[in-house]
């Protein structure tokens, strides 16, 4: 029997070795676990390591810390609500927080998005999504709607309704191909580089064109690809997206989980190219990190559609759905985004993440730099060296978290010059010694 009982703070190696051996980190071997390290606190930008070091984290939490960590205000409103209640079941109940939230999402989003479903976790709205789509159709008596349309490079989750509509060749979910439902994909978007062919929709205009019939709803990532492999794209995609679905009686699924609440620049990606969605899933930022939520805005179409044959209830009830801490956080979270001068700081940001990512062209294992928003990426040629390549990252003091040939950042709107400075530096200077690494090792 294990020794469960240490402290952390007298006996920081012990804790290591029992996390390394026992819990299962994602996308991580439970024979050969990549290295944890131990954060004993967070504060603005800075994540506290168990040995005393501060790392200016560059992950902003996986993309949902966009005010930074231990904000006052984002405190306040979660111990105002623990004091009154932490959690409360939402079926056949409702209470104030998810009510304020469904009312700020509305007003925030397109105004033909007035319907709200409020979700444990982002891969939990895009299941939602799925199957509203698909029993929107059902209602209307076209039975035979019961697949998908999405592109090549997408990331929507890890459960398996997501995963079906992730990429089924470079994703990291090509291994459950035979227990996934077989959806139609079309080529993954262009790069944006500023210029548009109308042939670049072609084969997706062919696939639509083709099985329209079976097709429930296009689901993408408007904008930017994310874990597929941050792909930034052209708006007018989008536009054929909406025009083509419209022609063909086909349901639009944005999946903004990462892209929204500003992110790339706009309040929601769909923005850029002027065009809504007939539903949005919404996630990441929504709380500022503090607790997990996500939520599944559709218009009164899709809505009031699913009843349409008057038996019609989605089915679909999360434990904890519409939990009230995470609604008030969320609540307060946009709030304070709203009360930020976010616009000027993400455009601020960009611009230095551009100015500052250049010089990465010129590294002989990097093939591509790219930007939008608050979002920085440099793509390498080869996959980089995991474990050497985090080691690296946090000795100069900073927490950037690569994946496969992707070393990127997506900091807090908060960071300032100086600390956004630390990030960029580091990524030039990592990954100009890690080609030398490669350099020598092949010589």
């Amino acid at each position: 029997m294990t020794d469960l009982n240490f402290d952390i703070s007298k006996d920081p190696a012990k804790w290591q070795e029992f996390d390394r051996r026992h819990i299962w980190h994602p996308y991580t071997s439970m024979r050969d676990p990549l290295p944890a390290y131990t954060v004993t606190g967070a504060r603005g930008v800075a994540l506290t390591l168990a040995d005393g070091r501060e790392l200016i984290d560059g992950m902003a939490s996986w993309w949902t810390a966009i005010h930074g960590y231990n904000h006052p205000r984002l405190n306040t409103a979660v111990a105002q609500q623990l004091a009154s209640m932490a959690h409360v079941m939402f079926g056949g109940i409702t209470h104030g927080p998810a009510v304020a939230l469904a009312e700020r999402l509305i007003k925030l989003t397109a105004p033909s998005l007035d319907h709200v479903f409020f979700c444990d976790s982002g891969s939990v709205s895009v299941e939602v999504a799925i199957k509203m789509a698909i029993q929107y159709w059902f209602a209307q008596g076209c039975q035979t709607k019961q697949r998908l349309l999405t592109v090549r490079g997408g990331y929507h989750g890890d459960t398996f309704g997501a995963m079906s509509v992730c990429d089924p060749v470079n994703g990291m979910h090509q291994m459950f191909t035979r227990a996934l439902p077989g959806h139609l994909f079309a080529p993954k978007p262009r790069p944006d580089d500023g210029t548009w062919e109308d042939d670049w929709i072609s084969e997706f205009k062919t696939l639509l064109e083709t099985h329209h019939e079976e097709i429930a709803a296009v689901i993408v990532e408007p904008i930017v690809q994310g874990a597929g492999g941050m792909n930034i794209y052209h708006p007018q995609y989008l536009r054929w997206f909406r025009r083509l679905c419209d022609d063909h009686d086909v349901l639009l699924i944005f999946d903004e989980i990462a892209t929204g609440f500003g992110r790339t620049g706009k309040l929601f990606a769909y923005e850029h190219a002027g065009v809504v969605p007939d539903i949005i899933c919404l996630g990441k930022a929504m709380t500022g990190g503090y607790m997990t939520l996500a939520a599944t805005l559709a218009s009164e179409k899709v809505a009031k559609g699913i009843s349409a044959d008057g038996s019609g209830v989605l089915m679909h009830g999360p434990t904890f759905m519409g939990n009230p801490l995470a609604c008030q956080v969320a609540v307060e979270s946009i709030e304070l985004l709203l009360d930020s001068p976010w616009e000027d700081r993400v455009g601020k940001i960009e611009q230095q993440i551009a100015r500052e990512l250049a010089p990465c062209r010129d590294l002989p294992n990097v093939k591509d730099v790219r930007h939008i928003g608050a979002i920085g990426v440099v793509e390498t040629r080869e996959p980089v060296p995991m474990p050497a390549i985090q080691e690296m990252f946090v000795d100069r003091g900073v927490w950037i978290r690569p994946f496969g040939r992707l070393v990127y950042i997506m900091p807090p709107y908060i960071i300032k010059p100086e600390e956004l400075s630390r990030l960029t530096g580091a990524m030039y200077q990592v990954l100009a010694e890690s080609s030398e690494m490669q350099n020598s090792g092949n010589a």
